[in-house]
């Protein structure tokens, strides 16, 4: 599984000109069937081809395009590997970026201008994903979820163990507890022999625990910077607090997994993780849904469904929220200097997905985009737009 950050995305909206391809399709992790992840992607090149056969590139143009696409399908342990989605982006000069994601994406072939990235949204703007950090002093896991699946995340460097951070201090420890007559944390399962209430041993294991946090807790600033996502606590009772009390992850959600992590699967885990963070997502989305109520058809137009008067709006960086279908493309060309919008019945060669536009320039202004299905765009519409100004 691969991490899709800001600068990721970034740097997608970045790349323009003749021709971009984006690649987004669905993949099996494990069994048998990931023998038809290669397939499958073999198809979406050749549509990949025949898209750009028809923009006028020349054979020997869109074999060089394609070749480090074409490299992968003979990786067999690159589809070995994948999450529950594939999306794959192949800029004019050949470079090739690919993300494999915890999210299910409808096939999909679009060659435009810029790269089509709507579908990574849900992923970026906060709507559905979230970590699960399993604590114990045994063993450390960070999880990545969304609602419908869970992976485990690697941890590269990070300490994942308190004996593998404090080693020499969990070492002479050790050697006090044996002199002293006590088991060490061989003798039983004890969560190692640790700190469990008060009195100056105690508060020293306490102090520990704490530093070993803190470590974790840097680690995970630079492996967790830039994003925005709900990072829920799953441990022991004790541990929960003191994690808390070395976190500087600004969106730690204060409510937690309580049980020894290590007895729990990834899948249970994650069932219990949803339910404490889908709250948190339904009750953003509906205050927006709500304030969209309220606001559609006055007179100070803070809220619109029209296309082109959003369009415009998020060129401004007006767009506070922005809900779009999953599942329709407006295929037209948006004009930023004179703000002039063409909507084309059948797409054209210079055309892009104008709802993507819509959703790139309102995310790239700090605005939070709702990708939804087509029955739950608030008012009705084909898009619903909240503005700031």
């Amino acid at each position: 599984m691969d991490n899709l950050s800001r600068e990721d995305f970034n740097t997608l909206l970045e790349t323009h000109g003749e021709w971009c391809v984006s690649i987004y399709m669905p993949t099996v992790r494990a069994g048998q069937e990931t023998q038809q992840n290669g397939i499958r992607f073999k198809n979406v090149l050749r549509a990949a081809e025949d898209r750009l056969k028809k923009l006028g590139l020349r054979q020997p143009d869109i074999d060089r395009q394609l070749e480090p696409a074409q490299q992968l399908l003979n990786d067999a342990d690159f589809w070995r590997h994948q999450g529950d989605g594939l999306a794959l982006f192949i800029a004019p000069d050949a470079s090739l970026t690919r993300f494999r994601l915890p999210l299910t994406f409808d096939e999909l072939v679009v060659v435009s201008k810029r790269f089509h990235i709507k579908p990574l949204l849900p992923l970026l703007s906060g709507d559905g994903r979230f970590y699960i950090l399993a604590l114990s002093q045994g063993d450390l896991r960070l999880l990545e979820g969304t609602r419908d699946s869970v992976s485990e995340v690697d941890l590269a460097d990070l300490p994942t163990s308190l004996v593998e951070a404090l080693s020499d201090e969990v070492i002479e420890r050790q050697l006090q507890w044996h002199a002293l007559g006590h088991s060490g944390p061989g003798g039983g399962h004890t969560e190692g022999g640790m700190y469990h209430g008060h009195g100056p041993g105690q508060e020293e294991e306490k102090l520990r625990i704490l530093r070993y946090f803190q470590m974790v807790d840097r680690g995970l600033r630079d492996l967790l910077k830039e994003r925005d996502i709900p990072l829920v606590l799953a441990g022991v009772d004790y541990l929960l607090p003191l994690y808390a009390e070395a976190n500087t992850y600004p969106y730690l959600v204060e409510e937690g997994i309580t049980g020894n992590p290590e007895t729990l699967s990834a899948k249970e885990l994650h069932k219990r993780a949803w339910a404490v963070v889908e709250p948190i997502f339904k009750r953003a989305e509906a205050e927006a849904r709500a304030r969209y109520e309220q606001e559609a058809g006055r007179a100070d137009g803070l809220a619109s469904a029209d296309l082109i008067e959003v369009l415009r709006a998020a060129h401004q960086g007006r767009v506070a929220v922005l809900f779009v279908p999953a599942d329709l493309r407006y295929w037209g060309v948006y004009r930023p200097g004179s703000g002039n919008v063409h909507v084309h019945p059948e797409r054209q060669p210079d055309d892009q997905d104008l709802l993507d536009l819509a959703a790139v320039m309102t995310y790239a202004h700090g605005g939070q985009v709702y990708v939804v299905d087509r029955d739950d765009v608030p008012g009705g519409g084909d898009l619903a737009a909240l503005f700031r100004f």
